[in-house]
């Protein structure tokens, strides 16, 4: 096989099966090559910004800034950029929102601390907030409660991602010694 054929078919056959491999339709999601969903904006600068989709993973380089900024959930869509296809553009903005990343003084709720009771250290629990949202309840060490809540705040993409896939707009930190209480709130 090599990538002289005349008329690139076994290329296109090697592209699909990698991207069926990586668990993406890749560019052909929709006849044009559009791609629609939440997004969250990882990295933005005048001239470019990077998108990647909440569900999938899949990272989009957009050609250019139409006004996005890191840290937003977009939901939209991506077009590539002819004739490579190789950046995209976002040609359709249904929501923007920026999601915001903080450590509450408030303490984790009656509910979130019994939870944590009921669990060894190490585990976490998921449970819905009232309302729209979740929370997840993190057992640790007293020792450790400090540093998990520093590395939950490390690792803000991993938090906004979350949110922007429940459609909330905030991720709040509570915790008690031995409890991490991470709020997936609008």
């Amino acid at each position: 096989m090599t990538d002289r054929d005349s008329d690139g078919s076994e290329l296109d056959a090697v592209r699909d099966a990698l991207a069926e491999a990586a668990g993406d339709a890749g560019p052909a999601d929709t006849d044009d090559g559009e791609h629609d969903g939440t997004f969250l904006v990882t990295h933005a600068d005048d001239g470019s910004a990077v998108l990647r989709d909440v569900d999938s993973g899949r990272v989009y380089t957009l050609s250019s800034n139409p006004g996005v900024a890191e840290g937003e959930a977009v939901e939209g869509v991506v077009a590539p950029d002819p004739p490579m296809n190789v950046s995209w553009q976002l040609v359709e903005v249904e929501e923007r929102r920026h999601i915001a990343i903080e450590e509450s003084e408030e303490p984790p709720t009656r509910r979130s601390l019994d939870l944590a009771a009921d669990q060894a250290v190490g585990e976490l629990t998921r449970t819905e907030r009232a309302g729209t949202g979740e929370i997840h309840v993190i057992s640790v060490s007293e020792d450790d409660t400090d540093q998990a809540v520093a590395d939950v705040l490390d690792d803000a993409d991993t938090g906004r991602t979350r949110a922007a896939r429940l459609g909330v707009n905030r991720v709040e930190i509570r915790s008690a010694p031995g409890v991490v209480a991470v709020r997936y709130m609008p």
